[in-house]
């Protein structure tokens, strides 16, 4: 695997279980908002908006599964 950079790290697959690139990482300028977030919001609120966004997201990705099988990668 190459050198992890800013530039060149996928976040989603690097950072699951934490940061890889601590002070180099290229999202902490929204670390303070969410930090803020989550101290300033009531934990039931943030629930609430979990579960609200919940049909939408089942929804998109019932589509998406709906898009790979009408078309399927070719080989």
């Amino acid at each position: 695997m190459s050198e992890l950079t800013p530039e060149t790290i996928n976040c989603a697959e690097a950072c699951v279980n934490g940061c890889v690139l601590g002070d180099r990482c290229p999202n902490r300028e929204y670390i303070a908002a969410a930090t803020k977030f989550m101290n300033d919001t009531p934990l039931d609120q943030i629930l609430q908006i979990a579960a609200d966004s919940y049909p939408k997201r089942l929804l998109a990705s019932i589509e998406r599964d709906r898009q790979r099988a009408a078309n399927p990668p070719q080989e």
